[in-house]
Order: C-alpha cells, then sequence, then structure tokens
C-alpha cells in the first residue's frame, strides 16, 4: 500500500486548467483516468486526509504510485481524450459499462451490390445500417419474415446466392416469393437496392406512405376485378400492420430519441436504454457496472453516454437524449454530442408528459436489471471467493491467488510443438494477457523439457521488465546466458510510459503446469535458477484430476465437490484450448505451404498469377524459363530464380484416395507441404495425438 503523500506534486505544480489526468500503479500500469475544469483543484481532492476520502477513491490512492496530466483548451477536448484513454487503457478503478450481452441488431447491407437483410452482432461495419438492438434475435427474424412479403429482399449468405446464380435455380424463398432473386436476374442490382432502399425507409419509420400506397393499388386491383392480386395486396398490408403492431407508438409526435435511466446503490448501478425512433420503440438495451469510484448520477449517465455514442456519428445520435440526471457541467457533453451528430442534440430530463410517463417505464426497467444482476452476481461472487480460499487453503498459500497463470505444452507426434500462458485474475479469465510459445531450445518431444524452457522465458521477461524499471534489491544480478529473451521485442511493441500492460510484467501468485510431478518439478527448478521463489507451482494431473506440488512424493487430492479443484480445471481446460489451437494453426499453415515460399521476392501476388496461368504447381515446374516470363509480372530474372528453386525442391509422391486406391489428379492450386496435393488422411485429419 503506498502512501499519496510520496507522489503528491509540489505546491504550485499543478497548472490551474481543464485537462485529463492518470493514476499509474507501482508497475506504471494506469489505473485510474479522469477530466477536470481545473485539474489543481481536482488532484487536491485526492491527496487530502485519507480517512476522508471515500473507501474505494481511498483504495485507488493507496494502489497508485504517481500521477501524471494533460492540459487541454477546453473542457470538450477534455471528454474527448478521457474517453480516449479510458478505452485504450482499461483502468481498473474506472468507470465501465459492461453490455449483459452482445445485443442483435437487424442489418442490411448496402455496401455490397445485392444488399442482405440479416442479423448482426458486435462492432458495427462502414456501410451497413443497422435498426436496433433488439433483445432477442427470434424477434429480428419475426419481423424480417412479415416484411419480405412486401420487400422482398436477399437475405441469403454469399455462397448460397453464387451457387444459385451457377445453377440458375433460386433458393426456397425465391419459390414462394419472399425474395426478389436477383441472384437469377428476376431482378436487375438496381431494383433490388431499391427494395432494400424501401425496406431501410419502412424500418426507420416511415411506414403510412407504403401502407396508403398499397391500399391505393389494393383499390384499383379490385376496381379492374383483378382479385387475385387484391388480395395478395390485402395480405401484404396486413403483414406490415402486424409488424407495426409489434413496436407501439409510445410518443405521439414521431420523436426520434434515446431515454437513458440509472438504477443504482452503494456498490452497483444499471443503465437501460430505449431507443425510440418515429414514436416506437425500436431497441433496447442494458448495462451493470460496479461503482468502483465515488460517483454521482450525473457522472453514470456522463460515462454512458460515451459508451453509447463514443463510436456514433450521425443518425445514430439521435436529436433528443433523454436523461434522469445531467453531467456537471453540461454544455461540454451537449457540445460533444451535437459535434458526433453533425447538428444540434438536445440532452435534457423529461418533466412532463408522454416522455416522462416513458422514461418512469426504462427506469423500472432498470430497477429490475440491478436485482436481477444482484441475485447473479451474489452466487458468483461469493462462488469464486470460495474457490480461491480453497485453492489457497489446499496449497498452504498465504493468501488467496488472486493472479493464475497456467501453462500447456501441444504438438503432435513430436512436430510444431508450441505452448500456451493462459490467466484468470480473480477467477475470471483475462484474454488480454494470454500468450503462446514456439518451442525453440530442441527439436522433438519432451514435454518436460519443454515446460522448463517456456518457464524459464517467461519469468526472463518478467525479470528483465523488473530490472528496467528500476525495482531490483541490492545484491541481484539482471538476467543473462543463453536463452534470454530479446528486451527490444518488448520496447518494440510496449514502451515504457505507454500505461497499457507489458506482456510479461506481472507476477501471478500461482503458476498451473498441465501435468504431473515431473512437470511440476522443472516449473520449480526454472523458477529456482532464475532466484525467484515467491510464487507457488503446482500441476493438475488428467487422469485423476491430482494436484501436485514440487517435492512431495503424493499429490493433493481435492474433494470432487470442490469449487477451487473446479476452478483449476476450468484454468487447466482453457490452456489446453488455447494451445491446440494454436499448434492446429501451425500445423495447417505448414500443409499449406508450397515450394513457391521458397522463391525470394515472390509474394502472394504473383504466387496466384502462376498457379492460375499454369494450373498447377506441377505444370509450373515442368515450364521452361521462356514460358514463366509469359505471366504477367514475371521477368527473366524472377522466372530463373522460379524454375532454380522448384528444381531443387523434391516431388512428393501422388496423392491417393485411401477407400479406393485411385490415384487422385492435382487440382490447380491444391498443395501439401511440398507444394503437391495432399494425401486423404494426412497428419492434420487424425485425431487423438494433440498433446
Amino acid at each position: 500500500m503506498a502512501d499519496p503523500s510520496s507522489y503528491r506534486p509540489k505546491p504550485g505544480e499543478i497548472p490551474d486548467s481543464p485537462g485529463v489526468y492518470r493514476f499509474r500503479d507501482e508497475h506504471r500500469r494506469v489505473i485510474y483516468v479522469g477530466k477536470a475544469k481545473s485539474l489543481r483543484q481536482r488532484l487536491a481532492n485526492y491527496f487530502q486526509d485519507l480517512a476522508g476520502l471515500h473507501p474505494r477513491t481511498r483504495s485507488m490512492v493507496t494502489t497508485a504510485a504517481s500521477v501524471e496530466w494533460t492540459v487541454v483548451s477546453t473542457e470538450v477536448e477534455a471528454l474527448q481524450l478521457e474517453y480516449s484513454w479510458i478505452k485504450e487503457y482499461d483502468p481498473r478503478f474506472n468507470v465501465k459499462y459492461r453490455d449483459d450481452k452482445s445485443y442483435p441488431y437487424l442489418a442490411v447491407t448496402m455496401n455490397e451490390e445485392y444488399p442482405r437483410v440479416q442479423v448482426m452482432r458486435g462492432h458495427k461495419k462502414k456501410g451497413v445500417r443497422y435498426f436496433g438492438p433488439y433483445a432477442h434475435a427470434w424477434a429480428i427474424r419475426d419481423t424480417v419474415d412479415l416484411l419480405l412479403r412486401v420487400f422482398p429482399v436477399r437475405t441469403c449468405s454469399a455462397g448460397v446466392f453464387k451457387n444459385a446464380a451457377r445453377t440458375g435455380r433460386p433458393c426456397l424463398l425465391g419459390y414462394i416469393g419472399k425474395c426478389s432473386a436477383p441472384c437469377v436476374d428476376r431482378v436487375s442490382a438496381e431494383e433490388h437496392r431499391e427494395l432494400a432502399d424501401e425496406f431501410c425507409d419502412f424500418m426507420t419509420g416511415r411506414t403510412n406512405t407504403y401502407i396508403r400506397r398499397l391500399e391505393k393499388q389494393m383499390a384499383e386491383a379490385a376496381d379492374e376485378m383483378e382479385y387475385e392480386r387484391a388480395a395478395r395486396l390485402r395480405d401484404d398490408i396486413g403483414a406490415l400492420k402486424k409488424a407495426m403492431e409489434k413496436n407501439a407508438v409510445v410518443l405521439a409526435d414521431a420523436t426520434d430519441a434515446d431515454l437513458i435511466a440509472v438504477a443504482e446503490d452503494e456498490l452497483e448501478a444499471a443503465v437501460q436504454i430505449f431507443h425510440v425512433r418515429g414514436g416506437r420503440v425500436r431497441g433496447q438495451r442494458g448495462w451493470v457496472t460496479d461503482k468502483v469510484e465515488e460517483i454521482t448520477t450525473g457522472a453514470l449517465v456522463e460515462h454512458a453516454l460515451q459508451q453509447l455514442y463514443g463510436e456514433e456519428t450521425g443518425d445514430a445520435v439521435p436529436k433528443e437524449v433523454l436523461v434522469p440526471a445531467l453531467p456537471d457541467p453540461v454544455e461540454p457533453v451537449q457540445e460533444w454530442l451535437t459535434g458526433r451528430r453533425g447538428s444540434g442534440v438536445s440532452l435534457r430530463i423529461p418533466q412532463r408528459g408522454d416522455k416522462k410517463a416513458l422514461m418512469e417505464t426504462v427506469q423500472r426497467n432498470a430497477q429490475q436489471a440491478l436485482v436481477l444482476h444482484k441475485t447473479k452476481r451474489a452466487s458468483d461472487l461469493t462462488t469464486r471467493s470460495r474457490a480461491l480460499e480453497e485453492i489457497a487453503d489446499a496449497l498452504d498459500l498465504d493468501s488467496a491467488p488472486l493472479r493464475i497463470e497456467c501453462y500447456d505444452i501441444s504438438h503432435l507426434q513430436g512436430d510444431d510443438v508450441v505452448a500456451s500462458m493462459v490467466v484468470f485474475e480473480d477467477g475470471l479469465a483475462r484474454k488480454s494477457e494470454y500468450r503462446r510459445f514456439q518451442i525453440k531450445g530442441f527439436a522433438g518431444q519432451d514435454d518436460v523439457r519443454s515446460m522448463h524452457e517456456v518457464i524459464t522465458r517467461r519469468f526472463r521477461r518478467y525479470l528483465a521488465e523488473k530490472e528496467k524499471t528500476g525495482e531490483w534489491t541490492e545484491g541481484e544480478d539482471a538476467p543473462d546466458g543463453p536463452g534470454t529473451e530479446s528486451r527490444e521485442s518488448t520496447e518494440s511493441t510496449l514502451t515504457e510510459d505507454d500505461g497499457r500492460p507489458k506482456k510479461f510484467a506481472y507476477p501471478p501468485q500461482l503458476v498451473v503446469v498441465d501435468g504431473g510431478a515431473p512437470q511440476v518439478a522443472a516449473a520449480r527448478r526454472a523458477l529456482d535458477e532464475l532466484g525467484i521463489d515467491d510464487i507457488a507451482v503446482c500441476g493438475l494431473a488428467k487422469r485423476l484430476e491430482e494436484v501436485w506440488l514440487p517435492g512431495d512424493d503424493d499429490p493433493v487430492v481435492l474433494p470432487r465437490t470442490s469449487e477451487g479443484l473446479y476452478l483449476l480445471q476450468r484454468v487447466r481446460d482453457e490452456a489446453h484450448r488455447f494451445a491446440i489451437t494454436y499448434q492446429r494453426a501451425k500445423r495447417s499453415k505448414r500443409f499449406r505451404s508450397s515450394p513457391l515460399d521458397d522463391v525470394p521476392g515472390l509474394g502472394d501476388t504473383r504466387k496466384q498469377a502462376l498457379l492460375k496461368h499454369f494450373g498447377s504447381l506441377k505444370k509450373v515446374r515442368s515450364a521452361t524459363i521462356d514460358q514463366i516470363c509469359e505471366v504477367p509480372g514475371i521477368g527473366r530474372k524472377t522466372a530463373e530464380t522460379i524454375s532454380a528453386t522448384l528444381a531443387r525442391s523434391a516431388p512428393a509422391a501422388p496423392a491417393v484416395n485411401t477407400a479406393t486406391g485411385e490415384i487422385m489428379e492435382e487440382e490447380p492450386g491444391t498443395m501439401g507441404s511440398s507444394g503437391e496435393p495432399m494425401t486423404m488422411g494426412a497428419p492434420d485429419e487424425r485425431r487423438g495425438q494433440e498433446t
């Protein structure tokens, strides 16, 4: 625990200007980012008597080891910089809203020649129009199914579309009238895009235009006694009205607005957002956060606005945003929103009428979300805490292992030997800290030796970072000798002052290895050789799920119902999954390699041109230099290099269908490890051999 007075800035050193400040811990990690109208006044609040600080603020300033600031011109710039740094550094003491799910959107891919209607999640893509978010994907599909009667836009994948175009036969939706079948040229690309535009117009709230138009067409068809067409139009009108009924009118003046409500207690806060477009609720989403700092409702709203609109521009930011409390001050936030939209945005608290009534509904949703979250969270926190305590008791640790690292070795019969390192903090996976290794010290299969190499490399990097930051105590020697990791690779990726976690900068309280006594002994020996004696080591053997400790003849057997054992299993299984994924990727890449890869200066474009011109690698190998020169982009010197390189590579045996014994002809561009077709039943088809 640090004393805030040890890093308190000198009097008069802090400017009395708008700016953004960062607190860092002893490892130079950014742990808190804040903004202020006056840096001097704001930072002075953190360096008062600890007894007068909020418990969470007290925890932050005692965890920190330094503070720095950046002066900006205006409060709007401070708001923008604060958002950027929170997103970049992910500070542990800042409020960070977490989606309780990945909300689905109804998306129309207007960036394609034939726009497609589909369900999308995750980050938004340029050129795609989004509607929502929706609470459930089935709600989107129900709406789309109704609208396709009137707007038969393509919904199929690229593969289905290309296959239909190749065969000249549309999919089922094309036959039943729910797709205009542009794949077989029933409509042109321009006509299909008009349908997609009309679909988007309807989804944005311009519904009455289409209903009136269809009603007029239905009346004309009835007057002309085309009763079948009139009946079809009647059904289309019914489908549109049914789709509209799914989103009842909540604001009579066809308002475009987002309503944000906050429910909070001393520890946590829940945010609910209703997206209203054209007076109808078009989407809903919710977030929950731990209140890791002393914060007002207005500040929670400000953070929610940053989260909601930080990546949005244009119409994605509505004209009106209704909130339960205004940020203080409100002008910079309102100016920032106006800049994101490109036109005026009203940020206010609803006082009366329909908008206030709807805000009360959103507030009730937020309150229910907080109650539901606390019910789940209480169980989750209790379980994780119990698991860490059980591990500490079983392994005789001084305290619960808040950071656990697990290592696993994976290979296929001694080839492509790799290792994984996964990290769990507070019982939860921290995937940004995962790392993977290639075994470089030797060739062949030796899990014990591989484990020793990986642990040595990982903690040499840790010691190198410790030396660089000046954390060595007297009498310690810097790591050196064979196998020392290059410090330049770390510095080139993460500089000392950027605040983000370095690759190997933070030690765990517990190292878990996938294996039994030999692997544990290798890990312990590696740490001892580096002079590290304050990190516990254990191994989890797969056969009986026994926990092995260094130097013990007998394993520690945890009860099958133990939460501690379950957590160790999850950590071990995650390390196994991560290692196998990397090993398979390397193996797959090796089997896709070609002798053309060995030609100096020959890139992917010219490789593809060669294969396209000759049809196969075998024909490239048998071609003369003059014939190779005929390929666009290939000069005589390059052709000579290609011919010489391929002449040195021995062709593999012909591919054989093991089921029939038939010798298979080489397919263009299909290459194994030597550039020839792969034999069926090749090693990457075998299972059960991964370690």
